[in-house]
């Protein structure tokens, strides 16, 4: 028997020769690997940290521990090696310093790019949690760098490090050696221990803003020979919610998805997002308290796959930019000129109150779906809810006729019903004058009198217009003042009376008319020519009393 054919070194199976790859080709690389950046320039976003560094670098003013927090893919961990470059860089003749500009040419910058510089370690946190791990670190700091001039210690998730690490690396982290320096990282800021924020300096990256991401976006897929739709690439910068690395996921994706060109159509359906245009269609429905129309809206947007939860988060973005044009802030940028022009319409037409009962009711109606067994028919649930209140007046308007008393008015019988004697039932007092002296006499006890003296000496009449009266008050009183003032007129006069204030100069109070009436009197009486005589004669004399004669005359 012949022995089998060797069909591969060490495998003894008859398996077809496997083609080899083509001489020169490397695996794909995703484009969140393939564009991270290499220099602080093409670092974006984050102009403050850069110039602070620069600085720092510059003036030989290098911390020896470095914090970088944010979100997840802001390029933190990214930062870190950006970092070590700068403080390790020898430039291209091999005689540079620390520079914000590393040359990425020289030898350590190519081996730190490519993660193989023996001087630049680097460690997860979240599998390497415990006191040895850490143990390492300390035992190895004492050690001078092999080859750079900084030995560096790059932590990322630094926060998932156990409460006994952290302890055993303080010492370390306050007095490290001169040749070490420390870069953590982390999403999760408030997890770290305060003892170890105060001993590091800390920068906040930022989340990188939705204009500024689509042009990122722009550039790469130019760079990727692709083309893609602004609109899409706008999607795609709101859907990473400030960062780079889940923007450039979903890019990767949409790419792939379609050969032919990215656009809009294509990266809603991949990534479930609701149709802008669809969505703005449906607030309007809601508006517009038409049912049927929200109903067939929900479930066409339903038969083409978009999350219910995605579409409150439409509606409630949509209520958020219709609220940003009322009040004038700036443009997003990300907006197409339809929606602009759309909500600066809303903006228009509709008030404060209606839009934020509009949010409160999405962000229940989000609440609601998101916890829902039966998500699709929590949404028509909750959108119909929204339909019926789009119909009802603004409860801070009904809270205020209620006060007032307008809504008992419009409920009340033509007829006014004639109450005990005493009041004014079924008529209304002639002036303002005559409306308090009915409340001074229209109980009879302290607290009609002191409302009486009130509405007397400290309002000033604005405007008396039966049943409705405006008022400057010069010394402030509560709510209940003005409700039991409302209620007591309504009892007087039968009708129900609008009480409102107001910053309007107004008349004089009745009290300040009274003392100009009498100070006028007095000194009519003092011009007179018998008076004036008299105080000719007794230059020492004080007018005490007077009293007038039938006509006026003194």
């Amino acid at each position: 028997m012949e022995p089998a054919a060797d069909s591969g070194p060490g495998l003894g199976l008859d398996e077809p020769a496997q083609p080899a790859p083509p001489e020169g080709a490397q695996p794909y690389r995703v484009l969140a690997r393939k564009y991270r950046p290499q220099s602080f320039d093409a670092l974006i976003g984050q102009d403050a940290m850069v110039q602070t560094l620069g600085n720092a670098i510059k003036r030989d003013r290098l911390a020896h521990a470095f914090l970088l927090t944010g979100v997840r893919g802001v390029g933190k961990t990214s930062t870190a090696r950006l970092i070590a470059k700068a403080l390790n860089c020898i430039g291209p003749d091999g005689e540079g310093g620390p520079t914000i500009d590393p040359c990425g040419q020289c030898e350590p910058c190519v081996a730190i790019a490519e993660g193989r510089h023996i001087d630049v370690v680097e460690m997860d946190a979240a599998s390497h949690t415990g006191v040895d791990d850490v143990r390492e670190i300390i035992e190895a700091v004492r050690y001078a760098a092999v080859s750079a001039r900084y030995k560096v210690y790059i932590i990322d998730e630094v926060h998932m490090l156990s409460k006994n690490a952290f302890n055993a690396l303080l010492k370390t982290l306050e007095e490290p050696p001169p040749h070490v320096k420390f870069l953590f990282a982390t999403t999760e800021v408030n997890k770290v221990p305060v003892t170890v924020l105060s001993r590091c300096q800390r920068f906040d990256l930022r989340r990188i803003p939705a204009d500024r991401l689509a042009e990122h976006f722009r550039w790469i897929v130019g760079e990727e020979g692709a083309e893609a739709e602004d609109e899409a690439l706008a999607l795609i910068a709101r859907a990473a919610e400030g960062s780079v690395r889940d923007g450039l996921s979903i890019l990767d994706q949409a790419i792939a998805h379609g050969p032919e060109g990215v656009t809009a159509a294509q990266v809603r359906e991949m990534i479930g997002l609701s149709d802008r245009g669809a969505v703005r269609t449906l607030f309007g429905q809601l508006l517009a308290g038409d049912a049927q129309a929200v109903l067939a809206t929900v479930q066409e947007q339903h038969d083409l796959g978009t999350d219910p939860a995605s579409l409150f988060r439409g509606l409630l973005e949509t209520a958020h930019g219709i609220v940003r044009a009322k009040v004038g802030g700036a443009d997003d940028p990300a907006l197409s000129a339809e929606e602009r022009e759309a909500f600066s319409d809303w903006a228009s037409r509709l008030g404060f109150a209606a839009l934020h009962r509009i949010w409160q009711l999405l962000l229940k109606g989000l609440h609601e779906v998101e916890t829902a067994p039966m998500p699709i028919e929590a949404a028509e649930m909750a959108l119909l809810r929204i339909v019926h209140a789009a119909g009802l007046p603004d409860p801070g308007e009904l809270a205020r006729k209620f006060e007032s008393g307008a809504l008992a008015a419009a409920a009340a019988p033509a007829q006014a019903p004639s109450g005990p004697g005493g009041g004014v039932q079924g008529s209304f007092p002639a002036d303002y004058a005559a409306l308090v002296r009915m409340v001074a006499e229209s109980r009879h006890d302290d607290a009609s009198w002191k409302t009486a003296q009130y509405l007397e000496r400290d309002a000033r009449l604005v405007c008396y217009d039966p049943p409705r009266l405006v008022i400057r008050p010069t010394r402030p009183r509560d709510e209940e003042f003005f409700r039991d003032l409302g209620r007591l007129l309504r009892e007087e006069t039968g009708q129900a009376w609008t009480i409102e204030t107001s910053d309007e100069a107004g008349e004089p109070s009745l009290l300040e008319q009274e003392q100009a009436a009498a100070s006028a009197e007095r000194e009519a009486v003092l011009q007179s020519p018998m008076v004036k005589a008299a105080f000719e004669a007794f230059p020492d004399a004080e007018l005490i009393d007077y009293k007038l004669a039938p006509g006026g005359r003194g």
